[in-house]
């Protein structure tokens, strides 16, 4: 080999060792102040490919995969939800079993959870005292929101060898009680006394509640997806129910064809307003005692698969999973249904946080 040969390999060796530390050197993301929208992006289970994504409704861009590209670290797998707490925002990672603290502002690490079995929802009951719900570990974690330090749980174990209950999910509060869906083979609405930290009663619902929600009149609305074929706890229709939580009786009842597979429930920030997908995006008032004849949003080619309502504007967000594969799409609409924005997001988008 020549000398200029020999000098033309060194200079491609360095250009590639510098073109690596390129690649996996964190990337430069503006901080972001004011209203925005934080995009949770599940991954793929066991792939470690979760992200998050950042969306400014006024200026309709997007930043996609921010908190790997603020921290240098991929955000772990599965990510199932986030919350904010003043300047903090709190990111679960269901199969990694941990949750990460991040400025809401920079997007940059402030601290972690970790030694969670299959964390899925944070509640804050006061500043001093949050739950995280769990998939698997029948039990409700307890920490500190100022000092992340885990303080103690709420045992829901109901003893029954034949599931894995309870599985704890989302979380509503009504006065000093809390309100928790238990929907992995089950159908129960644990209610939990937040100044001893106990399960002190449960409402039976239909087969897997998935998603609760509370409304105006400080009533509680439950999304069932009525298992599947074959499912061991049982196959039904699925419902949407409205419950007293005073009586524990309910009140309506809308009962969906045993096909259908609603998937998600949410409500607008003056809680008089239910929006849930079933195939296409359906608009319920709380008052109501039928279901609509026409849905609100059509799905038309789209999979539909998270709902996420604008406390203040109503403007209503939906994610399209596409094929579970690849980057979905999330679409906005304003509180009258007119299409306002349309962008490119992670794999599969599960989640929406407002800021």
């Amino acid at each position: 080999m020549n000398k200029l040969a020999v000098v033309f390999y060194f200079i491609l060796i360095i250009l590639s060792f510098w073109a690596c530390e390129k690649e996996h050197s964190p990337q430069p993301v503006q901080p972001k102040t004011g209203k925005g929208v934080f995009i949770v992006n599940q991954g793929n289970f066991q792939f470690s490919n979760s992200s998050i994504s950042y969306y400014n409704p006024s200026t309709k861009q997007v930043e996609n995969n921010i908190f790997q590209r603020v921290n240098d670290i991929p955000l772990g797998d599965v990510a199932q939800s986030m919350i904010i707490k003043d300047s903090l925002g709190f990111i679960v990672l269901n199969n990694s079993g941990k949750i990460y603290i991040i400025n809401i502002n920079t997007f940059e690490f402030v601290e972690w959870i970790t030694n969670l079995t299959s964390p899925r929802y944070i509640y804050f009951i006061n500043n001093k005292k949050a739950y995280i719900t769990d998939l698997y570990a029948k039990l409700i974690t307890i920490f500190n929101p100022e000092t992340f330090q885990i303080t103690g749980n709420i045992n829901v174990d109901n003893g029954n060898t034949n599931y894995n209950q309870h599985a704890t999910e989302q979380m509503v509060q009504i006065g000093n009680k809390l309100y928790v869906n238990c929907w992995s083979f089950d159908n129960k609405i644990l209610i939990i006394d937040t100044e001893i930290d106990k399960v002190i009663d449960s409402i039976t619902v239909g087969i897997q509640p998935v998603v609760i929600a509370s409304d105006k009149n400080d009533k509680l609305w439950v999304l069932t997806d009525g298992g599947y074929s074959g499912n061991s706890f049982g196959h039904e229709k699925p419902e949407l129910i409205c419950i007293n939580p005073q009586t524990k009786e309910i009140e309506k009842k809308f009962v969906f064809d045993i096909n259908d597979r609603p998937v998600d429930l949410k409500i607008n920030g003056t809680k008089d307003t239910l929006y849930f997908i079933n195939n296409d995006i359906w608009q319920l008032s709380v008052e109501a005692d039928v279901l609509p004849e026409n849905p609100f949003i059509n799905k038309d080619n789209k999979l539909f698969f998270a709902l996420g309502i604008d406390p203040v504007t109503s403007d209503v967000y939906v994610s399209d999973a596409i094929d579970y594969m690849q980057p979905g799409m999330v679409y906005r609409f304003s509180a009258k249904a007119e299409p306002l924005d349309t962008v490119k997001a992670g794999i599969i988008p599960g989640f929406f946080c407002f800021k």
